[in-house]
């Protein structure tokens, strides 16, 4: 595999790892391998990424379990590479390696959740706006919203987008307008900023699109086209509970 190929692939999903020891799983990334693609995972529960490569193909079906740390030692000796990375594995153990640089890790074991279902497929609402601008708005106002919760609220209306948030404790509140494209039902719905933050900083496009069924139901992002067409990334959030 290209060391771009999986340096961007770890970049896409680390983020979205869990740390819940209780549910060890959650806690690395999901590679599967088959002939069609090359397939990479990571979920927390509350939010979840799915980063898939077309160009990069397997033989043999596979999936495997790679814990955080590693992932972590792997992106930093990645960075500014320019070669071939080979990924040997087996049921218990991960070995990768790539010009003087060998690292070998054990494997997490245990059944990945079927990530697949969670996804919604049935998405009416679709919203397209500027990358950049949605997520400096989010930023700036999520200062004001409640710090246990990181609540911010999404109003969608016609072409405009308000993001609001709210601290009763501190009695303090943000609103913002933003232009934007929205096919859908006027709607509220609202996200914990910081999920919403780090999935809007790991895209490179200049626009994003996020389609929407319910207040209840979670919201998927993905880019407004991607750096190469081999490429497919789709980022899910759960929505919280309106106050």
């Amino acid at each position: 595999m290209p060391s771009e190929v999986l340096l961007e692939a770890i970049n896409k999903t680390l983020f979205a790892t869990g740390t819940d020891e209780l549910r060890p799983v959650m806690s690395g990334v999901l590679f599967q391998l088959n002939k069609e693609n090359t397939t990479f995972v990571a979920t927390d529960a509350h939010r979840l990424v799915r980063y898939r490569r077309t160009d990069i193909k397997s033989v043999k079906s596979a999936s495997f379990i790679v814990p955080r740390k590693p992932l972590g030692l792997l992106k930093s000796a990645l960075t500014g590479q320019k070669s071939k990375v080979q990924i040997d594995y087996n049921e218990a153990n991960a070995f990768f390696a790539f010009e003087n640089f060998n690292l070998i890790c054990r494997l997490i074991d245990g059944r990945y959740p079927n990530y697949e279902a969670v996804i919604p497929l049935d998405n009416p609402n679709r919203l397209t706006i500027s990358r950049d601008s949605f997520l400096n708005s989010i930023r700036r106002v999520s200062i004001f919203s409640n710090k246990t919760t990181h609540q911010v609220k999404l109003k969608l209306a016609g072409s405009e987008l308000t993001i609001s948030a709210e601290d009763v404790d501190f009695n303090s509140e943000a609103n913002e307008r933003l232009a934007c494209d929205y096919n859908g039902q006027d709607m509220e719905i609202a996200f914990n900023a910081r999920f919403l933050s780090d999935m809007l900083s790991n895209m490179g496009t200049e626009t994003v699109n996020m389609e929407l069924s319910l207040p209840n139901r979670a919201g998927i992002l993905t880019p407004s086209g991607t750096e190469t067409p081999d490429e497919d990334v789709l980022m899910l959030v759960m929505p919280v509970m309106l106050n």
